[in-house]
């Protein structure tokens, strides 16, 4: 007579174990799918900062609103802002990099992600560092110089 009960308990131990790692696993997943795509915008910066202006206005210009845009560049910021970047792919994201903030300038650094659907690899993403100059004026921080990339002179926006 053959007693084959010890070997069903021991075989089905593995399988548990298995099973419940395939869980851990599985929740880990979705724990770390929904932190990406529910983590939402980022948070607003004081308005009244240096950073906090460039925050407004890279994604004015992302958004393709120059008109918002233009209310945080200074006159001749404003006029110095020409057409020659039309075709450019405009930025998708734009990320604080530093601030030095004096009495009445400050310059804030970024560093600002540009991507392409071309290249016979498929799409590409350039990434590069520039400096906002920022200005009182009225007691109001205005850009007085933006890097080109984000020129807002064409309106181009980046989200549909």
């Amino acid at each position: 007579m053959t007693h084959t009960c010890g070997m069903d308990g021991a075989a089905g131990k593995p399988d548990r174990i298995l099973l419940v790692l395939l869980g851990v696993i599985g929740v880990l997943v979705a724990v770390a799918l929904a932190v990406v795509f529910l983590r939402g915008d980022p948070k607003p910066l004081d308005e009244n900062s240096p950073a906090g202006v460039v925050q407004r206005y890279s994604a004015a210009v992302i958004d393709g609103d120059t008109a918002a845009a233009g209310t945080y560049l200074t006159d001749e910021a404003r006029d110095q802002c020409i057409e020659k970047f039309i075709g450019m792919p405009r930025p998708e994201r734009v990320v604080l990099v530093d601030t030095n903030e004096r009495q009445e300038s400050a310059t804030v650094t970024v560093s600002i992600v540009q991507s392409s659907d071309g290249g016979p690899f498929g799409p590409s993403e350039y990434e590069s560092e520039d400096s906002f100059a920022l200005v009182k004026s009225g007691g109001a921080w205005k850009i007085a110089a933006a890097p080109y990339t984000l020129l807002a002179c064409t309106g181009t926006p980046v989200r549909p």
